[in-house]
């Protein structure tokens, strides 16, 4: 169902929200055409694991649709045979049908719903195996269940300007079960957002409002007290892209939302493209990101939330952050035939009031908002070299993430310093294609 990937780096603040500090992938879904798409895919790993998909698509004059299912499992795979599973034994369905309403030239609507259900256990592998005993009794089990709905209408006005409008629905469950502990509870989230974009020569103004909700309720499965919340956020934008000249870019945006409970948060963003040359460009941007408080991080989800005290609006605010980056891209063609390019990256992001996970009497867990902050800087190395239909990709990110707290600075624990990644890929297109790949984290 996935049409392409867009990877934007830098503050994407402005029409993304406060969490898009440093950049974005967004993902494109696949659109119906005249011509009918239909497509399987089955495949297998040494990991036991076993995935079967199929999509189909296709326009019919002014009604289209698009119909993605898919089913992945694995079962518990021990490669250390330690008797713990490096990969839980799991069943994922998944079902997406899309319909697509072409009114007329300027005039068009589409609707889907998705259905996402999962269960997931993993631990030690005699009680995944149903031989469990007084010995071999460690497990977690996940189950979810995810539905979603999606709207966009599109309206054009003029050849110059349109209207876009965005709604989305999720229900989504979650339970958790580890030994003598079990966590339930459903969030219900919504999206609602309405823009203009008027497009000129030179020029492009966006401007929009949006709508964001957030309700949490947990089952009550002992005597500890519920985390139930609901969050409300409204928000305001206005993007311009000004084409100066033909070397030079401009791109200034700025969002206020205003979080209800935590108050308003302010997001200018400013991003400038040079094309230097015709083979040497660069960009440097920057901008404000926030994020409102909740008990879901990855420092609470490593105890399944066990003992952690919920947010407290009188106690907790929001985690504001700053970003800035530049890069330098520069390509060429070697000889006759080999394309090389190469873009460099250097980015830094500030965190104040970081939200961390710290221990309280009898046992307990509780989010305080810290006194100092969170910075991270790094450089990130992409090559890309082409020679007829082969394709090496070579990457390399190095990234130094501290805490800086009451006079001491010390490394951020789950932040990888070093990453490597490289791709060798041969592709005929349309027919077929092969690939190597190697990835390093330290």
């Amino acid at each position: 169902d996935l049409k392409r990937v867009e990877v934007i780096k830098g503050s994407a603040s402005t029409l993304y929200g406060g969490g898009a500090i440093a950049g974005l992938v967004n993902l494109i879904s696949k659109t119906p055409t005249d011509e009918r798409d239909l497509r399987f895919h089955l495949n297998g790993s040494s990991g036991k694991g076993f995935d079967l998909n199929g999509f189909y698509g296709q326009r019919f004059n002014k009604i289209g649709t698009t119909i993605f299912a898919s089913h992945n499992r694995n079962w518990a795979y021990d490669p250390a045979g330690i008797d713990l599973s490096a990969i839980p034994k799991f069943d994922r369905y998944v079902f997406n049908p899309k319909l697509f309403v072409y009114f007329n030239d300027k005039t068009k609507l589409n609707f889907g719903v998705n259905t996402a259900i999962e269960n997931r256990i993993g631990g030690d592998i005699h009680f995944i195996e149903g031989k469990g005993d007084s010995i071999h009794s460690f497990f977690e089990e996940n189950k979810t269940q995810r539905y979603s709905t999606q709207l966009t209408f599109d309206h054009r006005i003029n050849e110059s300007s349109f209207f876009n409008f965005k709604n989305s629905y999720s229900f989504f469950n979650r339970k958790i079960s580890i030994p003598d502990y079990v966590f339930d509870g459903t969030q219900q989230a919504t999206f609602t957002e309405a823009s203009y974009t008027n497009s000129k020569e030179k020029s492009e103004w966006v401007a929009g409002v949006n709508l964001w909700t957030d309700n949490f309720q947990e089952k009550q499965l002992d005597t500890f007290q519920l985390r139930d919340y609901n969050q409300i956020t409204f928000g305001a934008f206005v993007q311009n892209s000004w084409k100066a000249t033909k070397w030079f870019n401009l791109e200034t945006g700025f969002r206020t939302d205003y979080v209800v409970d935590y108050g308003i948060a302010f997001l200018p963003r400013i991003s400038a493209l040079f094309k230097i040359t015709n083979k040497f460009s660069s960009r440097i941007g920057g901008g404000f990101g926030y994020k409102a408080p909740t008990i879901f991080t990855e420092e609470s989800e490593r105890i399944q939330y066990r003992n952690v005290l919920p947010i407290d609006k009188n106690l907790n605010k929001l985690e504001q952050s700053y970003g800035g980056n530049i890069d330098l891209n520069y390509r060429t063609i070697l000889g006759e035939e080999v394309t090389f390019s190469i873009n460099q990256l250097f980015f830094y992001t500030y965190l104040e009031n970081p939200l961390l996970l710290e221990t309280q009497p009898n046992s307990l867990y509780q989010f305080i908002n810290s006194s100092g902050h969170i910075d991270t800087r790094g450089t990130e190395t992409n090559i890309k070299i082409g020679y007829d239909d082969f394709k090496l990709f070579l990457g390399y990110t190095f990234t130094d993430t501290r805490l800086h707290q009451n006079g001491v600075s010390i490394e951020n624990p789950l932040t990888p310093k070093h990453r490597i990644n490289s791709v060798l890929m041969y592709e005929i297109e349309e027919k077929w294609k092969v690939g190597l790949e190697a990835y390093y984290f330290s």
